[in-house]
């Protein structure tokens, strides 16, 4: 017997990204409700239930602290506002083709049209389109109950006519071709997506070449069952959800048995009905005639520049329907933008016209992953290689950081920008680049290697700010600078293109060992100069303000005799150092201690006691200030020493 498997079986996109998302949340530990079964696939749905997973009838099952997952059929627009009410988080799982209805179905709603629907009335995918209109709506299961519904359709004004996203494809077409001739003011969509069309086909074609076909599938998918119609037209067809239920006597005498599967079936259960019917599978039929159905879809391809338009919009990805194609796109925020931090939301939104390129493509699916960002390289590409050929100064995003230097989006271009023409000075931190808008000019362009220079358009800048700086740099003027290097003796501030020296004893009124007390590179301070050095282009510049000199507000509320409390600082054989204020010490000699005689001055006072001292006297010019704690002394101790 030999076995031919359909190319086109197993989950279709829609299915696969909706499964793979919820199997993703509950690796991370995540507590995930599901609206309904997430796929008609009871193996699939009980394996999910044992990880966690919650499946409930609606949002009012929904446990509170639970997630919500919106399957691949997409719900009413009622369901999204009860979310709202209660505040859930959710993930918009809704197949893009079934998306795409929702919004032809908000057209309809919009324009006042009545909403014909080729499909089960009772299907959920149908169920949530209806949900997306308020106005009038009419659903058909076939062509005879859409020729019951003619009178009907034609009292209406318009129409807009779509088709549940698995629906017969012979069907749709017969029932296309009464409307086109018996209703011309219907506006007919071609929604049913191509993964459908690529199983009915193939379902088709593999029934009248086999003896036998089986069909992989819930018993209650639709899809499946549709596969099992168009394969019964043709050749003995059955059914089967798992391996248990294929009995091998009715393959008995087959000769060649074709075996496709639902959207809805996981790739383990087709293999293992495979396995339980031979050893011997063949898995290597082409089904090149349906791939080249529809010239629209082959136009698409890899690395194609195409327009498209927004259909949805979420935080991760956005969905949009490629013009002049049957083709879906999805473009993941990634490919939307550089930027670590942007929303997609922020980004685009519905009804948004936009040029891509094509990352991938699935002409079986009819769904591409599309790119902005290598849409943008590409264009930029252009400008940037004029650049390189004429020197001309551009301007990018720094993106990120490496060991060898730093990465710039220039006009969707990365251009690497090596370490040592990232910054002027090697010691200087070219990490914070990240995140700065900034000019170069580009070195290199070579195919896909670019390279670039910041250094060479600040040296530039530099040269110009410099002689700007000489022409009118005098005594006295005041600059904002930054922090660029500090040393042992100082710290050199850029002024503009110059670097100015502020000696240690000029960043401090405080007696301080190194100036990172004071600054640290990359600092903004206020400077300003204090000496000029044109011969040699040097220059001396002062950072402490005279208003903050200490010695100043001593002046102002310290006069002789006053009386105050202050630590002890230091103690030295001649006496004890009190801080009278940060940066200004008083001497109490050891003869002003007391009346007594002090031979040792740390039997008396120590480190950190708080004395009350008497300012005697101040030497301005050399700082020099004489307190006395004997002054303060009572009349009545010194008379009584006197007696003595």
């Amino acid at each position: 017997m030999e076995i031919i498997r359909a190319k086109t079986a197993g989950f279709c996109f829609g299915v696969d990204r909706a499964v793979k998302l919820t199997y993703d949340l509950l690796a991370q530990g995540r507590k995930v409700a599901t609206l309904g079964p997430l796929i008609h696939n009871a193996q699939v749905v009980a394996d999910l239930e044992a990880k966690g997973a919650v499946t409930c009838p609606d949002i009012d099952a929904v446990p509170d602290g639970y997630e919500v997952i919106i399957r691949s059929h997409g719900v009413p627009r009622s369901v999204y506002d009860k979310i709202s009410t209660r505040i859930l988080a959710y993930h918009d799982a809704t197949c893009p083709f079934v998306a795409k209805i929702h919004k032809i179905a908000m057209e309809a709603d919009k324009n006042g049209a009545l909403l014909l629907v080729a499909g089960d009335a009772d299907h959920p995918e149908v169920q949530g389109i209806v949900g997306h209109t308020s106005g009038p709506v009419q659903v058909f299961a076939n062509l005879e109950e859409l020729q019951k519904l003619l009178p009907t359709l034609l009292q209406q004004e318009s129409i807009y006519v779509v088709a549940q996203t698995t629906f017969r494809v012979e069907s749709w077409e017969n029932c296309k071709a009464f409307l086109k001739k018996e209703c011309t003011k219907a506006r007919i969509f071609d929604t049913i997506c191509n993964a459908t069309w690529a199983r009915q086909q193939e379902a088709e074609d593999l029934s009248q070449k086999c003896d036998r076909m089986v069909v992989i599938g819930g018993h209650h998918s639709s899809n499946t069952q549709k596969l099992l119609q168009v394969a019964a037209r043709h050749t003995k067809a059955i059914n089967v959800e798992t391996a248990d239920e294929l009995d091998p006597a009715w393959l008995a005498g087959a000769a060649r048995v074709g075996v496709t599967a639902g959207a809805s079936t996981p790739s383990s259960i087709i293999e293992e009905v495979l396995n339980s019917m031979s050893e011997e599978i063949r898995d290597d039929m082409s089904f090149e005639e349906m791939l080249k159905a529809t010239e629209a879809n082959a136009n698409v391809y890899t690395g194609k520049i195409v327009k498209a338009k927004v259909i949805s919009v979420s935080p991760t990805e956005c969905i949009v329907g490629v013009d002049g194609s049957k083709h879906t796109g999805i473009v993941p925020l990634r490919e939307m933008s550089h930027d670590p931090n942007a929303k997609m939301e922020d980004l685009v939104k519905e009804g948004d016209e936009l040029d891509l390129v094509v990352v991938k493509t699935n002409d079986q699916e009819g769904v591409d992953t599309l790119s902005r960002v290598r849409f943008e390289a590409q264009k930029g590409m252009k400008d940037v290689s004029e650049a390189a050929e004429n020197g001309t100064v551009m301007e990018g995003d720094v993106m990120e950081a490496n060991k060898g230097g730093v990465v710039v989006n220039v006009k969707g271009v990365r251009v690497f920008v090596p370490r040592s023409q990232a910054t002027m000075r090697r010691d200087e931190d070219y990490t914070k680049l990240v995140g700065q808008h900034v000019q170069l000019v580009i070195t290199e362009c070579a195919g896909r290697k670019i390279v670039g220079s910041i250094n060479k358009v600040t040296a530039e800048a530099n040269k110009a700010k410099r002689e700007e700086f000489w022409a009118n740099v005098e005594v006295g003027k005041q600059y904002t600078g930054v922090v660029k290097s500090l040393t042992n003796y100082g710290a050199f501030v850029d002024i503009g293109g110059v670097d100015g020296l502020v000696h240690i004893s000029e960043l401090s009124w405080n007696r301080i060992k190194h100036p990172s007390e004071v600054v640290s590179v990359g600092d903004t301070i206020d400077v300003y100069v204090k000496d000029i050095d044109t011969e040699n282009k040097k220059v001396s510049l002062g950072y402490k303000k005279a208003e903050d000199n200490p010695w100043e507000k001593f002046k102002a509320e310290y006069p002789i005799g006053s009386v105050f409390k202050a630590p002890v600082v230091s103690i030295t054989k001649f006496g004890a150092f009190v801080r009278i204020l940060p940066g200004i010490d008083g001497l109490v000699h050891i003869s002003e201690i007391s009346n007594e005689r002090v031979e040792k001055v740390s039997d008396v006072l120590s480190v950190g006691q708080e004395v009350e001292v008497k300012l005697t006297d101040v030497d301005f010019e050399k700082k020099r200030i004489s307190l006395s704690m004997k002054a303060l002394l009572s009349g009545s101790e010194a008379d009584g020493e006197d007696a003595e």
